[in-house]
């Protein structure tokens, strides 16, 4: 068995890209790097004759200088050879960090592996219940059009805005950002001071999510692992916590 990394056009792993995002049944953080002119580099990795798994390099926009693996996938009849294919990956890319979103199973098992100094990035989360929540003169407002919406969905990047009103007086914002592979949406939200801890930013995801499914969409959320006070706002507007996207140096300490 010889196990290798070539690097290749994005189209030659295109289908074991459709078959990781169906084994993965969830937003990946990034898979927008993807179709980012630069940001990327491919790697198919055959045993033997056939193309056994893919990885993706990123290289462009904040990785500039600091390529670092962000893809790893294997065919389940190739898992076996999973090792060996990583570490061709290593002799190929150069690359020397990793990041993961831990759900991935076989990508953590290589970051625990062959990583160290793992730390969280962020806390990934899928909506889990339908809430009901009320806020006392609550209200949302679309700022973007329903076109430019519409535009952002099919190209799969850009977002769709929402201005939150307590009043009348605007008490912050909102968006659904469509840049991640479809048909999932990241809720964002900010409250202004003077109306926070007053239960009108879990009303605000809520509203978003609902927004959200009613534009063909799935929402999801991520948060720091520090900012208690996000985890706790996307958690009572129904958001259930799954993953975290983990960081690592690759090699030995």
């Amino acid at each position: 068995m010889h196990a290798t990394a070539t690097p290749v056009s994005p189209s030659v792993i295109l289908p074991l890209r459709v078959r990781h995002r169906q084994e993965m049944n969830c937003q990946i953080v990034h898979d927008s790097i993807h179709r980012r002119a630069g940001w990327s580099e491919t790697y198919a990795l055959p045993v033997d004759d056939a193309i056994a798994g893919f990885a993706s390099v990123a290289i462009g926009g904040p990785w500039t200088g600091k390529p670092t693996i962000f893809e790893f996938y294997v065919l389940p009849a190739h898992r076996t050879r999973a090792f060996h294919l990583f570490e061709a990956l290593l002799d190929a890319s150069g690359a020397r960090l990793i990041e993961i979103q831990s759900n991935d199973a076989l990508f953590a098992v290589m970051l625990h592996t062959y990583a160290r100094d793992v730390c969280s990035e962020a806390i990934v989360f899928r909506d889990g219940v339908t809430t009901a929540l009320t806020a006392s003169g609550a209200t949302l407002q679309q700022v973007t059009s329903d076109a430019d919406t519409r535009s952002a969905i099919a190209e799969r990047q850009g977002a769709a805005e929402w201005r939150l009103l307590v009043d009348g007086e605007p008490a912050g914002e909102g968006g659904i950002l469509f840049h991640y592979n479809a048909p999932y949406a990241d809720i964002a939200m900010e409250v202004s001071d003077t109306f926070r801890r007053r239960g009108f930013g879990s009303f605000l995801v809520q509203e978003l999510k609902r927004a959200a499914y009613g534009l063909g969409s799935v929402p999801a959320a991520r948060c720091s692992p520090g900012n208690v006070a996000s985890r706790r706002t996307l958690q009572k507007a129904g958001f259930v916590p799954y993953a975290h996207l983990l960081n690592a140096t690759i090699g030995v300490p």
